[in-house]
């Protein structure tokens, strides 16, 4: 295996860097603290004019089909300097994923060029409910036919990007009698229809310029060719789909603990206690060694998961890994960043705070870090079987 980026792959990471650098650097803190609606929007829409939004798709749809290694890159540097636009660049690359993936021709001709372009400021995904989150298969949102409209009911949860998301990819079970999981079918829901309520915002520890909200259905109507992919076949879509999207939020642990232990080391430099730098301490030391250590490792595997996904392989149980893993060496390296800066660690002055609330939340959403064993030990066993 080739642990090297083609020079594509470089392109992609390095025009990432310098746009994080130039514009998403100098405004996150002030967006976490203060919000800024009108800044973070002009930067995802200034993040398509790079092409960003459709890295994995196809170009006859407006993508860039540069492959899930430069996407996993991309979105590493942008999670350095503003995990917020970070996963809202997972998500929207992940929407439109599932539209290539099992859309019409029509749907992936009239959606996906639209979030690439940018002429949605985002897609999102919405199967998470109140009471079905690890166990998606317990959702109760549901869509009947009528006529020749679905109509759908309920309510979906924790919904990135929901206030200004041009599309909605939405799970509703579509036959109750069916055995669990088996009746849940896939729609795509335009922003701003009727029926479709956005509720209201949720009050979160971290990613705070990310809007995150209640989606409420009640007797939404949406077209009978709303339908995405095959009639109650719906979940496995879902599941599928998550796998690509723990890479994209494994990438984007990695890039805040990155920045974090990078802030934290160029500091540690300089800090001087009992008439030496901090650095010289071994303390100090190991938490360099161990975090990049880590961290290097939880690159290889998004790297791994990544190259296995673009080469049409089995991946689910190597994003899960590397999910996992990257979720917990990021939270660790940010909680060693803080320990690193003393009491400045614990100021909102200096932004190793911001970033240990930020990474806090990949351990969490796209499957938790316990769901993402249960995955990997499933798989296993099934290769022992």
């Amino acid at each position: 295996m080739d642990f090297e980026l083609s020079s594509e792959q470089k392109l992609i990471q390095e025009t990432a860097r310098r746009f994080a650098r130039a514009e998403l650097d100098p405004v996150a803190a002030r967006l976490d603290q203060e919000g800024g609606r009108d800044i973070f929007l002009g930067n995802l829409k200034k993040l398509a004019g790079l092409d960003f939004m459709g890295l994995t798709v196809a170009e006859e749809y407006g993508g860039v089909q540069a492959g899930t290694v430069a996407f996993s890159a991309a979105l590493t540097e942008v999670a350095r300097a503003c995990a917020s636009t970070a996963v809202t660049l997972s998500v929207n690359n992940l929407v439109c994923e599932v539209i290539e993936a099992v859309g019409s021709e029509e749907q992936k001709k009239t959606y996906i060029p639209k979030i690439c372009s940018g002429e949605y400021a985002a897609g999102s995904f919405a199967l998470t409910e109140s009471g079905a989150g690890s166990d998606p298969a317990s959702m109760t949102t549901s869509a009947r036919l009528d006529g020749n409209e679905w109509v759908l009911n309920g309510s979906k949860m924790f919904i990135t990007s929901a206030p200004y998301a041009g599309v909605f990819v939405v799970w509703a079970v579509t036959d109750k009698s069916a055995p669990k999981g088996r009746g849940i079918s896939c729609f795509l829901v335009e922003g701003g229809a009727k029926g479709l309520t956005v509720g209201r915002a949720e009050e979160k520890m971290g990613q705070c310029a990310s809007a995150t909200h209640e989606v409420v259905f009640e007797e939404c109507r949406v077209p009978k060719d709303a339908l995405m992919g095959k009639l109650n076949g719906g979940l496995r879509v879902a599941t599928a789909e998550l796998a690509g999207g723990r890479i994209g939020i494994g990438s984007l642990a990695l890039g805040v603990g990155l920045a974090a232990m990078d802030y934290a080391t160029r500091y540690a430099r300089e800090r001087v206690q009992f008439n030496k730098k901090i650095t010289e301490f071994e303390a100090i030391q190991w938490m360099i060694a161990d975090s990049y250590t880590e961290l290097e490792a939880a690159r290889l595997l998004l790297m791994n998961a990544s190259c296995r996904k673009d080469q049409g392989k089995a991946y689910a149980k190597e994003a899960s890994m590397a999910k996992l893993f990257a979720a917990e060496a990021a939270n660790r390296a940010c909680y060693a960043a803080i320990q690193m800066l003393g009491g400045y660690g614990y100021s909102r002055e200096f932004p190793l705070e911001r970033y240990a609330r930020d990474v806090r939340v990949t351990s969490i959403y796209e499957g938790t870090s316990e769901i993402q064993r249960m995955i990997i030990a499933r798989e296993i066993l099934k290769e022992f079987a």
